[in-house]
Order: structure tokens, then C-alpha cells, then sequence
């Protein structure tokens, strides 16, 4: 695999810090990727996402979700235990985990909800006020601005 060095990206370029730790992270080969728990991500609306993870075995209580640093944090821990029971055949994992999902900018959580074995969390975009697009009025009729003219001054020879 090739490995690639962004450190001039760096050198060149301001506040683009965080676009190239994204590229950085999503091209580090990671072999051990989880698969558990599965999950699906969907877009629900135009600025709005849904991201449900498969939670079968789990209660709300044991569940958690939380943002912090620019992602999402989902993690489960089982707490009751089980060793009375005697199992024939153990299909349903209930091992602990933990996932994590990088935020874009602007994306926040909208809340969550658990049913039928599933989590769902949802998010949503919402773009600041300064950065939609505006339109601007053009003036018809107004005077142009007024040229300065330059004083010259006689070049003493």
C-alpha cells in the first residue's frame, strides 16, 4: 500500500487542517475493521440523515451515545448477568461495544431512539446564516464613484 505525506499540504495552506486529517485517516489502511454492530446510514430529507445500528440483546440503559470532538460516539455495555441462563445455542452477540462516526460541519444530533433491536440516531445539517447564499441588490442610478486625481508635484532636475 502506498503511504502518502501531507505535510506540504500543510505548509501551504491555512484552516484546511481538517480536510486533510479526513483524507489522512480514510486512506490509513485498517485491517481490523469492526463489523459489529452492523448498522445502515440513510438520508431521510435534504439536510437530514439517519444512522440505525442493530441492538438486538441491548436496553436503552445500556446503551450510549454521545458527541464529542466532531463525532459521534455509540457505545454498549451489558450489565445483567446472565450466568443463570444455559444456552443450547448462542446466536445473538451482546459483547460490548464501541463506534464511532465523524461529523461534517454543521451536521448535530436531533436525537435517538430505540426500538425493535434497532438504534436509530438522527442527524441533521443546518447551515449558519453567514454562509447561505444571499442575494445582493444592484443600485440602478446611483453615481459612480469619483476618481481621485493624483497631485503632481514637479521633479526637481
Amino acid at each position: 500500500m502506498r503511504s502518502y505525506d501531507f505535510a506540504p499540504l500543510y505548509r501551504a495552506t491555512v484552516g484546511f487542517d481538517r480536510i486533510a486529517d479526513l483524507i489522512d485517516r480514510a486512506l490509513t489502511t485498517d485491517v481490523a475493521q469492526p463489523t459489529y454492530p452492523p448498522y445502515n446510514i440513510e438520508k431521510t430529507a435534504e439536510n437530514a440523515y439517519r444512522i440505525s445500528i442493530a441492538v438486538a440483546g441491548f436496553t436503552p440503559d445500556e446503551l450510549a451515545v454521545e458527541v464529542k470532538d466532531g463525532a459521534l460516539h455509540v457505545g454498549a455495555r451489558k450489565t445483567a448477568d446472565e450466568s443463570d441462563r444455559t444456552y443450547l445455542h448462542r446466536g445473538i452477540a451482546t459483547r460490548a461495544f464501541e463506534r464511532r462516526f465523524a461529523l461534517a460541519d454543521h451536521v448535530r444530533v436531533t436525537g435517538a431512539s430505540h426500538e425493535h433491536g434497532m438504534l436509530h440516531i438522527d442527524l441533521v445539517r443546518e447551515t449558519p446564516e453567514a454562509l447561505k447564499p444571499r442575494r445582493i441588490e444592484i443600485a440602478s442610478g446611483s453615481p459612480a464613484p469619483k476618481a481621485i486625481d493624483a497631485v503632481q508635484t514637479p521633479v526637481e532636475a
